[in-house]
């Protein structure tokens, strides 16, 4: 048998995350983001996966309104705080805010020039602003009511405004004659959705008093009223030149209700109930229906979350997206149909908001899939490529606690289910269908398991304290209409509800655990008590049989995991580690590590024979009630209260690999950096050592600069190779060489070069900068007083010694700076005369100035005389003076 590879590390990839809370969102003109509101932020959202590409963190009200440039630059949000705000996609930083409505902003339209932004309020006002200057150019009142939708007219040369209200009319703002030139009066309920046909000279009009209005641009007469018998939420032209535009137009004139050459308009509607319609203005005629909705209701008492709420035609003939009351985006594509001739399928559906996660397991052979249950009565299953709902289970009237899957006999994924609605369903993955129905709990079933090895029954716990064997012999997979499941042993296994249930490898042994702190081994069929594990001081969450070893796993609400032998019931190993409630833990490596997440949010990996966690991921915002493994590959996905869910792959030999070649690449650059010094070439060393982390060669470097010849034009010529990024970690540490007295001068020197080379701009611009100069500033003003008490102490020692007379004045180094100091009112003459005197005392004789030396010592000895006392303080004003030039010039250069 190969040997076990250990995992030592998982790569974490969030993959299905909350991005849509319902209300206000705009596709980008190339369908490739959304841009989504998300309770007091902004998502974007890639089109393709529905993973988040940025977060516009917006203030503490609820966005209401947003609208794209139409170059997809800008972002133009506005929520109930009143404030207008203007993004740059690019850098996500906001560009420009201002404040102009005295109410919530309920529309934002942006013109087809990009230059004006018209936005709609709760104050019945409609106001135009200027995009780039901010200011407002008109403003429109009128309405008596909350106006609910505004846009533009198409044809940017045509300056009309369009808005709709609460008070039932539509108004035509011109922009050129600042002032409205049309009230449309035929809705008798507020106007939800507004529309401009393609030529320009048709209006369209929905609302909730489920009838369509055409309106005649020329004269502004309706032309047409279409009843829908549904209260109506958005319609949208369908354009020219698309895949639905030539199917419906072949299937118009197949059904004779299309005349040759007609400029029919074909428009969408969506509402309450549901369902996608296509309508034909020629006749005022639906066209296409659907026979079904693709909407997921939760009951039938609750209208808030049935139907659609918002619906667009996506650019670039890529086909009908439609928005759901409960988060959900619709993707829908036309398709020929033998019968229909004509068929819109739902191509993706993206899940905005998955509320609680508190079961899901991975489906089929490959683990492609991944069936999720969340607090609703359905069950979502997602494709993990795309992260797409691929389709969706519905049955239960309660919500669903638990699921798990398996591939029956026939190679088809069987999916269970239990319920808060006292039930459990059996279904089929590819049918999609429920193929059987099992009642007889009391409470509802907290627990499933399905049958490892003969795939043939499966084990149900509820909160009624019992748990049942349900038979599958006798289900085929084509049933049309569910089957009643018959249970056949039952027992009354604890004292409180039964959270998790576990059936052993060889089918022989099912595990129980329960609040009442004790989980339970039993023998089946028949559910014959084999062992019970006590030892737990809170309710046990999870349970599991290892896949090699005579052992069961369980995790608690004290904290703990722990793992028992079944033959006698003994905790064999114990592990610590979470900081609140364990709620999942599993086997990996063939039972050699385990996998665990909890009420902390955290993920722990852990090695069985040493009892140690390797590995703590912290990756979700609140409790990790979900852990699904992947049998096959063995990466696992975690949900929880957080409505995210992580997808975990092991990246063990990738990054065992990672780590080969950066040793790999640090060993050449290493030998690459040596071989720059040995030529003297600073510039490419420095670099080699930014790139190679390594500080201490770098002072090397520097320090050797500094001894150099040129060192200022050395300096800065290995400066400006610099990037920014390393800019920044060169001031790091020069902060840490700061730190310390004997490095401090080249690191003052190098901060020195550094300033002279940025501009102030520049340096601002660095991150952390205020950081860095708090570290920086005390540590020089220590270093300068220290240099100052130096500076001050060679003084007094200069003066002292001269005091001594242990030192003399140098008379020959003296003589030039007192022929330099001669008064210009000296003549010439004088100066003759003294330099001859000078020529004839160096002329001298030795034994002369000997007798003059010992002359001087023996008047010295005398005693302290005033002209003595003055001679000495001139001779050691001038030694200090002199002294101090050398020191000044050396405090400059420090600084």
């Amino acid at each position: 048998m190969a040997s076990v590879q250990m995992k030592k590390n998982y790569r974490c990839v969030p993959s299905l995350q909350q991005f849509y809370s319902g209300g206000p969102f705009v596709v980008a003109s190339d369908c490739s983001f959304i841009a989504c509101a998300c309770g007091e932020a902004v998502k974007i959202v890639d089109s393709a996966n529905a993973s988040i590409r940025a977060t516009i963190e917006g203030d503490t009200e609820a966005i209401t309104a947003l609208a794209l440039s139409p170059d997809d630059k800008l972002l133009f949000s506005a929520g109930h705080s009143r404030q207008i705000r203007v993004w740059d996609l690019s850098t996500m930083k906001s560009v420009r805010s201002w404040k102009g409505h005295d109410g919530p902003v309920m529309g934002i339209a942006c013109h087809g020039s990009g230059g004006l932004l018209a936005t709609a309020g709760a104050d019945r006002k409609v106001l135009v602003w200027d995009v780039d200057g901010g200011f407002c150019t008109h403003y429109f009142k009128g309405h008596k009511g909350v106006v609910t939708s505004i846009v533009f007219h198409p044809d940017t040369n045509k300056m009309l405004l369009f808005s709709g209200s609460d008070d039932a009319t539509v108004r035509v703002w011109d922009l050129v004659a600042k002032k409205c030139i049309a009230t449309l009066e035929r809705h008798f309920s507020a106007v939800t959705s507004l529309a401009v046909s393609e030529d320009g000279w048709t209006l369209l009009s929905a609302g909730r008093d489920k009838v369509v209005n055409l309106w005649d641009l020329h004269g502004y007469v309706c032309k047409m009223t279409i009843p829908s018998y549904e209260v109506l939420e958005a319609l949208c032209v369908i354009p020219s030149g698309t895949q639905f535009s030539s199917f419906l137009s072949s299937y118009s004139q197949q059904i004779g209700k299309d005349r040759n050459g007609s400029s029919a308009i074909y428009f969408v509607t969506v509402g309450e109930r549901g369902i996608v319609r296509i309508w034909n203005s020629e006749r005022a005629i639906c066209l296409y229906e659907q026979k079904s909705s693709d909407v997921t209701v939760t009951s039938d008492a609750d209208e808030s979350k049935r139907g659609f709420i918002a619906a667009t035609m996506l650019p670039l003939d890529q086909g009908l997206l439609c928005v759901t009351a409960d988060q959900q985006f619709l993707y829908y594509i036309p398709v020929e149909h033998p019968e229909e001739k004509f068929k819109l399928v739902l191509s993706k559906r993206l899940i905005g908001y998955n509320e609680e996660i508190l079961d899901m397991k991975f489906l089929g052979e490959e683990e492609k899939f991944l069936a999720v249950a969340t607090n609703l009565e359905q069950i979502r299953v997602y494709d993990l490529e795309s992260m797409s709902c691929a389709y969706v289970l519905t049955g239960h009237t309660e919500i669903v606690l638990s699921l798990d899957t398996c591939i029956s006999r026939s190679g088809r994924t069987l999916i269970v289910t239990g319920s808060k609605d006292n039930t459990v369903r059996l279904w089929d993955s590819e049918s999609r269908n429920c193929i059987g129905i099992g009642t007889g709990h009391m409470g509802g079933v907290g627990a499933v398991a399905l049958s490892k090895k003969w795939k043939n029954f499966f084990v149900t716990g509820s909160s009624d304290r019992t748990i049942k064997v349900w038979n599958l012999d006798g289900i085929s997979d084509d049933m049309d209409q569910p089957v009643n499941l018959k249970a056949k042993a039952v027992v009354a296994a604890h004292d409180k509800d039964i959270n998790s249930l576990a059936v052993a490898p060889n089918d022989s042994l099912v595990c129980s655990g329960s609040q009442d702190r004790t989980a339970c081994v039993w023998r089946l069929p028949n559910l014959v008590s084999v062992v019970v594990l006590k030892g737990h001081k809170r309710g046990i969450w999870s349970v599991e049989f290892s896949p090699v070893d005579q052992c069961v796993i369980t995790a608690s609400g004290d904290k703990t995991i722990k793992i028992w032998a079944i033959a006698d019931g003994s905790c064999l190993k114990t592990f610590e580690g979470h900081t609140s409630s364990v709620l999942r833990a599993s086997f990996l490596t063939r039972g050699t590590q385990l996998v665990s997440c909890g009420a902390d949010g955290l993920v722990k990996l852990w090695t069985v024979k040493t009892n140690e966690c390797i590995a703590t991921y912290d990756q979700h915002e609140d409790k990790a009630w979900a852990l699904a493994i992947g049998k096959k590959t063995e990466m696992f996905a975690t949900g929880g209260s957080d409505a995210v869910v992580n997808l975990w792959y092991d990246s063990t030999a990738a990054d065992k690999e990672e780590a080969f070649r950066k040793e790999e690449e640090g060993v050449l650059k290493g030998q690459e950096l040596e071989n720059a010094v040995l030529d003297a070439d600073y510039t490419k060393a420095i670099q080699i050592a930014f790139e190679l982390r390594r500080p201490h060669k770098l002072f090397e470097l520097f320090a050797e600069l500094c001894g150099k010849r040129g060192v200022d034009y050395q300096m800065e010529k290995a400066l400006r190779a610099v990037g920014k990024e390393e800019f920044h970690l060169l001031l790091e540490y020069v902060r840490e060489w700061n730190t310390k007295p004997k490095l401090c001068h080249v690191a003052q020197y190098v901060l020195f070069q550094v300033f002279n080379i940025l501009p102030p701009t520049q340096i601002l611009e660095i991150g952390g900068i205020e950081e860095f100069l708090e570290g920086l500033i005390p540590y020089s003003q220590r270093h300068f007083s220290r240099i100052d008490r130096l500076v001050r102490s060679t003084f007094l020692v200069d003066y002292t010694l001269t005091g001594m007379s242990v030192i003399e004045p140098n008379i020959q180094a003296a003589e030039p700076k007192e022929s330099s100091h001669i008064p210009t009112n000296v003549k010439d003459d004088d100066i003759v005369l003294l330099s001859e005197q000078a020529e004839k005392e160096q002329q001298q004789t030795p034994e002369v100035l000997k007798e003059r030396t010992s002359s001087k010592k023996r008047k010295s000895k005398q005693a302290n005389k005033p002209s003595d006392r003055s001679h000495k303080k001139v001779k050691g004003a001038a030694s200090t003076s002199a002294a101090a030039i050398p020191l000044q010039a050396y405090n400059s250069s420090f600084l």
